[in-house]
């Protein structure tokens, strides 16, 4: 799937390392994606609650009736293969099939190949606040 396309079909988005810190990156682009319509999911050990959303310690604690489109990842980048990796046990799990997006200078090769192993879509090093509003900005159907 295109990012377009992939951004077409998404409702649900969880977001690894979401942060309660209006400082933040995550915080800020939690909150346009919130704005934006989508419905988000922080995942966060630290945090009881996102932007008035319930924050959940691991993808392995998210309620099995929460249908995940994709899964941001807000965490150095020395921790992305644990977090796909722990993405791939939940799509097992869940039998849902996420889109893994990891934010710039997130990803490495290793993230990349356990998630090609998994047949997970992966996007690195792209901002999903910017390649969203490149979408609506050129007002793409």
């Amino acid at each position: 799937m295109s990012i377009k396309e992939i951004l077409h079909q998404t409702r649900n988005i969880a977001i690894i390392g979401c942060s309660s810190n209006q400082n933040r990156t995550s915080f800020q682009i939690a909150r346009y994606l919130k704005n934006s319509g989508f419905t988000i999911i922080p995942v966060n050990p630290n945090e009881e609650s996102v932007l008035g959303e319930k924050s959940y310690p691991a993808m392995k604690n998210l309620p099995e009736d929460i249908v995940i489109d994709m899964v941001v990842i807000f965490r150095n980048k020395k921790f992305t293969e644990e977090m796909v990796g722990q993405i791939a046990e939940w799509s097992v799990h869940t039998g849902q099939r996420p889109v893994i997006w990891t934010q710039l200078n997130v990803s490495t090769p290793g993230a990349r190949h356990l998630a090609d192993k998994n047949e997970l879509q992966y996007i690195e090093n792209r901002c999903v606040m910017v390649e969203h509003r490149q979408l609506v900005d050129l007002n793409l159907p």
